[in-house]
């Protein structure tokens, strides 16, 4: 079965950083394309970042020059390096893994942004 954990959430003043890691199991990740999303309060689910599994990146307009993802595959990780936050950056943070026409998701891992 596969599973995803989030980890790395917390309390941050504006301009700080974080470090968002996703743990998989069940699954060897390196072949898959893993993703970030995030989830506002009142708020749809939105797409933060895209990782592939040769180690290209992109990312959603409102975190490029800011976030960082990166993958480990010899300990199935994915991470988010989270720099210069600012308050709307503050959600619920998602790592997802599409494996065999599914979708797989972690329970996510809270950002609060805030001074």
């Amino acid at each position: 079965q596969v599973q995803l954990v989030e980890s790395g959430g917390g309390l941050v003043q504006p301009g700080g950083s974080l470090r968002l890691s996703c743990a998989a199991s069940g699954i060897i990740v390196s072949s898959y394309v893993m993703a970030w999303y995030r989830q506002a309060s009142g708020k749809q689910r939105e797409w933060v970042a895209t990782i592939t599994s040769g180690s290209f990146s992109s990312y959603a307009d409102s975190v490029k020059g800011r976030f960082a993802i990166s993958r480990d595959n010899t300990k199935d990780m994915v991470y988010l390096q989270m720099n210069s936050l600012k308050p709307e950056d503050t959600a619920i943070y998602y790592c997802k893994i599409p494996w065999r026409g599914m979708d797989y998701w972690g329970k996510g891992t809270t950002v609060t942004v805030s001074s």
